[in-house]
């Protein structure tokens, strides 16, 4: 079978490898130790701040938890702050969370340290001049909250408020009590894109919280100063990886507060269907309307504005932050370069990066703020990569 063949069915009943490993990994003996990790900064004018959210969903019992526990998930905020300087700087994810990260893609727990992020933690939101528009993000299968964390905090740095979910059992995520969930490899609770479409729905109700000043987190923790109230519900958007790419387009379908839908390889499996009349971009990369069925019948579906791109040599993994990691872990591991470019592609990682921050800003300016630029109108001598499909 062929890579994209393989990744279909893997998607198709819900699993994917984390960090786009597909085999065992290894070590090099004798290594030093752990290396930090490092994401690139965003390049917005506002520094960034961030906050965990503890959510509970008493209207959706949880069966895995046991009777009376109901769907528990982690959520974080991404928003423009002020006064950063004596707030610390957040880890890309929980140490927890990463050390099953890593074992479950067969490396050692401590082979890297925790990359620390642009988001200083509870910094206090900064006022733009009027409410911030939203977008929220839905990982891929067996992934996690923090895996486009490149483009959230640009996103947040340029005056946006990034909502991002870990979807519990099929997320590595780590609540306030120490619990370290990884995804569920039993088919009999594998999450499809309708069951990450709730958790969005869900969550943008506590979107609406938060923009009436209400502080949705369940152990009541304190928000950051200016952020209840700071928030514009009118003007949301939304995008997600893969089978959050499929959740972005279902959540669209379902709820008409998403002004604005954006995804990122998503395979479309199961099938989206029904017709799609608001703002639709995809970022194709594996999952192409010429190699992949469904994509190419949600495509027919779409009645408002819509675009095609896909960046030259990439894969399913390029528009994320695996894109920068990888080769960096990589390097700590003695990955050799036919492992790496098959994780990766041939795209290179500094000029993925700068096509993550480029284009999701310009789509959600364009379409949640009214601001035109140039970037999305055709081929551009600045991105030589990036091809316009018709």
């Amino acid at each position: 079978m062929t890579r994209r063949r393989l990744l279909r069915t893997a998607l198709a009943v819900g699993a994917a490898a984390p960090l786009g490993l597909t085999g065992p990994a290894r070590a090099s003996s004798g290594a030093p130790a752990p290396a930090r990790l490092t994401l690139p900064a965003p390049t917005g004018p506002y520094p960034v701040g961030t906050v965990a959210l503890h959510l509970v969903d008493t209207a959706r019992p949880d069966p895995v938890a046991g009777p009376g526990r109901h769907r528990e998930l982690m959520a974080g905020v991404w928003y423009p702050a002020r006064d950063v300087e004596r707030y610390p700087l957040a880890p890309w994810m929980s140490a927890g969370a990463l050390r099953e990260l890593l074992a479950s893609a067969g490396f050692p727990a401590d082979a890297v340290q925790v990359p620390l992020t642009a988001g200083h933690q509870g910094a206090p939101a900064r006022w733009c001049g009027r409410e911030l528009p939203v977008v929220v993000f839905s990982h891929g299968a067996h992934s996690h909250r923090a895996d486009h964390t490149v483009i959230v905090q640009e996103l947040a740095s340029h005056g946006y408020a990034v909502v991002t979910v870990d979807h519990t059992y099929d997320a590595f995520t780590e609540f306030p009590d120490g619990r370290v969930l990884a995804p569920l490899r039993d088919p009999q609770h594998a999450l499809g894109p309708a069951d990450f479409a709730a958790d969005i729905r869900f969550v943008l109700d506590r979107v609406d919280d938060l923009a009436a000043g209400r502080d949705p987190d369940a152990g009541r923790r304190p928000l950051p100063a200016g952020l209840a109230g700071a928030i514009d519900p009118r003007r949301t958007g939304m995008f997600g990886w893969s089978k959050g790419g499929t959740a972005t387009a279902r959540v669209m379908l379902d709820d008409p507060r998403v002004r604005a839908g954006l995804s990122l390889d998503g395979p479309m499996l199961p099938a989206v269907t029904g017709d799609l009349d608001r703002p639709f971009m995809m970022m194709t990369a594996e999952f192409t309307r010429a190699r992949e069925p469904g994509v190419a019948e949600f495509w027919t579906h779409l009645r408002g504005w819509r675009l095609d791109v896909r960046a030259e040599g990439a894969v399913h993994a390029s528009y994320g932050d695996n894109q920068v990691l990888i080769p960096q872990l990589a390097e700590a591991v003695g990955m050799s370069d036919e492992e790496l470019r098959d994780r990766i592609g041939t795209l290179a990682p500094d000029r993925a990066v700068r096509i993550q921050q480029a284009y999701p800003l310009a789509f959600f300016d364009l379409h949640l703020r009214h601001r035109r630029g140039h970037l999305l109108d055709g081929p551009s001598r600045a991105f030589p990569e990036v091809t316009f499909l018709p």
